[in-house]
């Protein structure tokens, strides 16, 4: 059975105003043979410090903003290595771990999917792997080895890219939030197995891979797809009724909450509100043809 190494995994990392992550990313991307950058109209020099610090990699420019899945998906038709690992840029893994990861996957052939555990910036374990929610409620304690789940967080993915045939990519309705929630869950349908590592650590600054000239319209934007790629999610993977409900539950508390953030007054959690709110009332059921 051959060694996997560097040579057989491209990393794939989505950039949208990414330029203060791209020092964090390099003690792991400096050592591998295959990288895609997929920046989504980033203005703060991106895609420039990108080439400058990876001769290598593929830098994809998109004229717009495609969102998270769509702008993976861009990558990912271009890998043509047995691996792809999906890293966001606010996210920090060394080589070592990498093909710590690739080794699992050598042991466990049959894996589709497998992810490190996700670290705050104290060391705190993040619970980023649970059980599908519309299946059950997860509990009990953390693994303590490698363990096979029905979710794990996008931010860190490595792909077995063969598993993905019957399955397709990400989907490109969501244009950010629960993208992975929803790959994640037809991977559980096909009985296509997602593991996780724990004791492969990759460290997760969550929230900090955009860092635009408007970080107040950043937190709109967040809350308003959010917002969106729940119901779509919703509708989805249950029903239009479900997903109605589900909207106008969200408006309640939503319209509840806003008032207190304005007298709160913290800008960022106010404008995050204010965007669900949006999100929410800008919804429209999608109708299949």
């Amino acid at each position: 059975m051959p060694v996997f190494g560097l040579e057989h995994v491209t990393v794939v990392v989505v950039t949208h105003h990414s330029a203060h992550c791209l020092e964090g990313l390099n003690a792991l991307l400096q050592h591998c043979p295959h990288v895609i950058i997929s920046d989504n109209a980033s203005n703060d020099g991106t895609p420039e410090q990108a080439r400058d610090l990876w001769p290598q990699a593929q830098v994809l420019l998109h004229p717009l903003n495609l969102g998270f899945g769509a702008a993976n998906n861009r990558a990912l038709t271009r890998v043509s290595t047995p691996f792809a690992f999906l890293l966001n840029p606010d996210c920090e893994i060394t080589a070592e771990a990498l093909l710590g990861l690739m080794d699992v996957a050598q042991e466990m052939p049959e894996a589709a999917l497998l992810a490190p555990q996700l670290v705050g910036p104290m060391g705190q374990a993040e619970v980023n792997y649970r059980w599908p929610n519309t299946s059950w409620a997860s509990r009990g304690p953390a693994a303590d080895g490698p363990a096979c789940v029905g979710f794990v967080c996008g931010a860190a993915m490595l792909f077995r890219m063969d598993r993905f045939a019957s399955v397709g990519l990400f989907d490109e309705n969501f244009f950010l939030y629960y993208e992975d929630d929803d790959l994640c869950l037809r991977l559980f349908k096909a009985r296509l197995p997602m593991v996780v590592v724990p004791s492969i650590q990759a460290l997760h600054r969550s929230r900090g891979s955009v860092k635009g000239r408007a970080p107040w319209k950043s937190e709109y934007v967040r809350g308003f797809h959010h917002a969106q790629s729940k119901l779509i999610f919703e509708q989805k993977h249950g029903t239009l009724a479900q997903a109605l409900v589900q909207r106008r539950r969200l408006l309640w508390s939503t319209g509840l909450a806003l008032p207190l953030r304005a007298l709160l007054f913290s800008p960022k959690r106010l404008c995050r509100m204010w965007g669900r709110w949006m999100g929410l009332m800008r919804w429209t059921p999608h109708v299949a043809h």
